[in-house]
């Protein structure tokens, strides 16, 4: 068969996997050679911390996925000598250049990879497609991240929707078989072709490209596309009971593949599929895949929306006056080092700050009350989760932070404020997951582990607990600040009048 090119170069992304690949395929069937290649880019690496668990979990998958790519290759048919020299061309620049500079060295007469509606990848791409324009080779782009992207889920009057309920009706209506199909990557791999002799290097370690090594047991992490898959498959013994598990942090409720979703390790239409084809069945198959829709909905909502990145999408929200002086910042320290007084707020934040990870249910309390209770600009809390989450996407942790502020799309109303004491009363009703990130809590039972400033003294002397020394007393009361954010919301209600 005739290909229309004769060298490709497939750019990985977020999107680190053989398998199910939209770019891969498409390259390896539009061209004779196909090389893949992924950039280290330095205009975001330079904005992080020297040691930063994601760079970890990216450059262990990139060992993975060079090896998958091996791996296509001799199942293709391509002889040993060959298919050891294929595999993943890693560099560290900028992808400007990068990509310019290797698909002229390699002669490349298109380039493949798969969208990315971030704003700042939207600029970058833009840059690469022109320059590459100016040396002749085509960017080739596929919706690859979610099942429907920008604007293929519209309203009857043809608008991206803003309230979820009828854009998960519609999205459900829609679905097919075949948008959740595989893409046969396989079948075509024998395009792979051996790595020009200057590439053929393995992986650069972390400290190779400025990064501190980090223990990978610390990640909490199985990377790479084989750590996806065997926690999708522990994941689908549990999926049944996800309904009645998912909000309750210290029971294993979760599948925990955010990450995997985030980089690509795994197939957002292999997830989609497996909770499809269980749904008429099983209400908790049903349940994750309305999860699953919502990352589509905040996708399509920055796709579309792109200011939401930088203000709330509902605009009269942004006439809120925040606390942003002193006393806010105090505040602010005291809900990111978790020393609120607030057991449950408390020992979410020591989750993201000792593994990178927190759970879905504590990520909505702890926004809730840092800018209900603090009166905390969303958008600081948000930066926050931004640097420290290791399965960070600005699609949704922007409509999740939007939607506890109130100032999103279909987010909960102004006036409904969580009540962080009633919050871990029913969700952590034993106090097992506070008392796992607070040890010098351990002691306290019932209601105590909830609200240890209500404690009786001689409960509190029994648990050895010093108010004020072992854990602080809260730094709000939670009905003052709830009037107090009333208040400050008000100026919202007069706008919407």
């Amino acid at each position: 068969m005739h290909k229309p090119f004769s060298t490709g170069l497939v750019w990985f992304r977020r999107d680190l996997r053989v398998a199910d690949n939209a770019a891969l395929f498409h390259a390896l069937k539009n061209c004779n050679k196909v090389q893949c290649v992924f950039v280290f880019d330095t205009g975001i690496l330079n904005e992080l911390p020297r040691k930063d668990r994601r760079v970890a979990f990216i450059r262990e998958s990139l060992v993975e996925l060079d090896h998958l790519l091996r791996q296509a290759a001799l199942q293709a048919g391509l002889d040993q000598q060959g298919a050891v020299q294929v595999g993943l061309i890693v560099l560290h620049g900028n992808p400007l250049q990068e990509i310019v500079h290797l698909a002229k060295q390699i002669e490349a007469q298109a380039v493949f990879a798969n969208h990315d509606d971030e704003p700042a990848a939207l600029a970058r791409d833009a840059q690469v497609r022109g320059a590459l324009a100016n040396a002749g080779i085509a960017l080739h782009t596929y919706k690859d991240h979610v099942v429907f992207e920008r604007q293929e889920v519209l309203t009857l009057a043809g608008n991206p929707y803003t309230v979820f309920t009828p854009y998960k009706n519609a999205w459900l209506k829609k679905v097919q078989l075949q948008d959740l199909a595989p893409h046969p990557v396989a079948e075509h791999a024998a395009a792979l072709a051996p790595r020009p002799a200057a590439h053929q290097v393995p992986v650069p370690t972390l400290p190779h490209i400025d990064f501190e090594d980090i223990d990978l047991n610390a990640l909490h992490y199985k990377t790479g596309v084989s750590g996806a898959q065997a926690l999708l498959e522990d994941f689908l013994h549990r999926i049944d009971r996800y309904e009645e598990t998912r909000n309750f942090p210290a029971v294993k409720g979760p599948s925990y593949l955010s990450v995997h979703l985030r980089f690509g390790t795994v197939s957002v239409r292999q997830l989609a599929a497996e909770a499809w084809q269980r749904c008429k069945a099983s209400e908790g198959a049903s349940v994750w895949l309305a999860e699953l829709i919502w990352r589509d909905f905040y996708a399509q909502i920055l796709a579309n929306f792109p200011h939401v990145a930088e203000r709330s999408f509902k605009a009269e929200y942004d006439a809120i006056h925040w606390d942003h002086g002193a006393h806010g910042k105090a505040l602010f320290a005291a809900w990111c080092e978790g020393r609120t007084g607030y057991p449950l707020v408390d020992a979410a934040m020591a989750q993201i700050n000792q593994t990178g990870y927190m759970h879905n249910r504590l990520r909505m309390v702890v926004a809730s009350f840092l800018t209900k209770d603090l009166g905390v600009d969303w958008r600081w809390g948000e930066k926050y989760f931004a640097q420290h989450l290791i399965d960070f996407d600005l699609s949704a942790n922007n409509g999740g932070w939007q939607w506890a502020s109130s100032s999103g799309c279909d987010a909960q109303p102004y006036f409904r404020i969580f009540n962080p004491v009633t919050q871990s009363q029913k969700f952590d009703p034993q106090g097992k997951f506070i008392k796992r990130y607070l040890p010098q809590l351990a002691g306290l039972e019932g209601a105590d582990i909830h609200a240890p400033w209500d404690a009786k003294p001689i409960a509190l002397q029994a648990a050895g607990v010093n108010l004020g020394k072992d854990y602080p007393l809260p730094v709000v009361n939670h009905a003052e600040a709830r009037e107090k954010t009333l208040a400050r919301y008000a100026v919202v209600k007069k706008q919407l009048k």
